[in-house]
């Protein structure tokens, strides 16, 4: 069974092979005339302004979680709400969970202020 996956193994490792034997020999081949010009981080042809590394709010992550919370909600409800009556009460059961695995992370993100527009 294992020996069907074989060629997928082979192929993968060919690319990976490839891919550093690339990455490897454009660096030691290319041409390396560091200026400070090159050097400098793009930002739209303009001098950077303070740091570049720069600490972000809370409030991006706290966004970014509740993404993540109503796309995976939407992926799961499309193909139960097209078969729920043939999974019975276990499909129910299942929902139920899910939905409470739902309602704690939407009460999270309500508790962190992640819901009030600012």
């Amino acid at each position: 069974m294992l020996a069907d996956y074989l060629p997928i193994l082979v192929m993968l490792l060919v690319a990976l092979f490839v891919a550093v034997f690339v990455i490897v020999l454009s660096r030691y081949l290319g041409p390396q005339r560091p200026t400070r010009r090159k050097l400098m981080p793009y930002e739209s042809g303009m001098e950077p302004i303070g740091p570049g590394q720069r600490r972000f709010p809370v409030k991006f992550n706290l966004v970014a979680m509740l993404f993540i919370l109503f796309d995976i909600e939407v992926i799961f409800l499309f193909p139960y709400a097209l078969v729920y009556k043939q999974l019975g009460v276990p499909g129910l059961a299942a929902m139920g969970v899910f939905f409470v695995v739902l309602v704690i992370g939407m009460i999270y993100e309500w508790r962190r202020g992640a819901l009030e527009w600012e």
